[in-house]
């Protein structure tokens, strides 16, 4: 059967089409983008007010429209941290299905956690052992692990790229010295206390990253590019980060827009992303972590087939647009 996903983040509102049978690997048929920056609209108390609203339904009727043409016959759409954190989201999303016919809903930040850990145990499989995976969104840090498809230990934290450019570093490019061992103690103290979380589920056999932040450091500090397929073994050592977070953070954004693997529409959250990748892998321990190309969308594709073919739901048809 043919699904599609709309993933509502930070950065971008990200579609997802994919041909999915049970038991076998979902294979991708479309993938539309819009960079929407939604968390750039909110406004001074985080709210999505009217500017952000009207953008949201547009693009939502756009992307409905893009999953209508391509025959999805199953459509789920779900918001993460910006929309998760806006003090009018509820509100907001209401009318968002009015307008558009179609239901957002909401993940916490531990669902983002575990769907995202799930995609990562099934591209890897269970030869993979006990894993650790890591993921910089837009709005925060999800971490998960275990030795099951449901990790025994799940944290989201607060230090999505977007969000800390936005709180920390929006004042100067590049930042002062002192900005950026501000945002460093306050991203270590944010991830200290899950590290003595992990002891008790054993030290990783495999260390995974997901997210176009960690996808743009380990090219820039010399993997495969995307464009050479998903079964490229890519690789992101802590020896490496190092080298690049320094480098990075001495870039202005025009500069870091023109590193390989980066957009010009992701340069100014790279600082950011760097420092908390960097904090991550010292904190963890890990020397290096390997890259991973399915994130929370497959996992949330994946979770909708297993329960599609389950028989305890069926597909969400599309009615007409309004």
């Amino acid at each position: 059967m043919r699904l599609g996903v709309i993933d509502i983040g930070s950065n971008t509102v990200h579609l997802l089409v994919v041909d999915a049978h049970r038991g076998g690997q979902p294979q991708p048929a479309a993938s539309v983008r819009v960079p929407l920056r939604l968390v750039e609209l909110l406004d001074d108390d985080g709210r999505l007010a009217e500017r952000g609203e009207q953008a949201l339904t547009d693009c939502i009727q756009q992307l409905r429209a893009h999953a209508q043409d391509l025959h999805v016959v199953d459509l789920v759409a779900f918001a993460t941290s910006a929309v998760r954190d806006a003090p009018d989201g509820d509100e907001v999303l209401t009318r968002v299905r009015a307008d558009t016919g179609l239901e957002v809903a909401v993940l916490p930040g531990e669902a983002e956690a575990r769907l995202t850990f799930l995609a990562v145990r099934r591209w890897f499989g269970w030869s993979a052992g006990r894993l650790l995976a890591l993921d910089i969104g837009g709005g925060s840090l999800e971490i998960g692990a275990g030795m099951h498809e449901d990790p025994e230990v799940v944290a989201s934290l607060p230090l999505g790229a977007s969000r800390l450019t936005r709180d920390w570093l929006s004042e100067n490019d590049p930042p002062k010295r002192s900005e950026l061992n501000a945002l460093r103690r306050y991203v270590r103290a944010q991830i200290a206390p899950v590290v003595g979380s992990l002891y008790h589920v054993g030290e990783p056999t495999r260390a995974v990253a997901t997210s176009k932040t960690f996808r743009s450091l380990a090219r820039v500090s010399g993997a495969a590019p995307y464009g050479r397929g998903p079964y490229v073994r890519r690789v992101l050592r802590r020896e490496d980060l190092v080298e690049v977070a320094a480098r990075v953070c001495r870039m202005s954004a025009a500069e870091r827009a023109a590193l390989p693997g980066v957009s010009a529409s992701r340069a100014s959250q790279l600082i950011a992303g760097a420092v908390v990748a960097a904090e991550a892998l010292d904190l963890f321990n890990l020397e290096e972590v390997e890259i991973c190309p399915w994130a929370l969308r497959e996992g949330v594709i994946l979770r909708r087939l297993d329960l599609l073919t389950s028989g305890l739901d069926g597909p969400r048809s599309l009615p007409p647009a309004r």
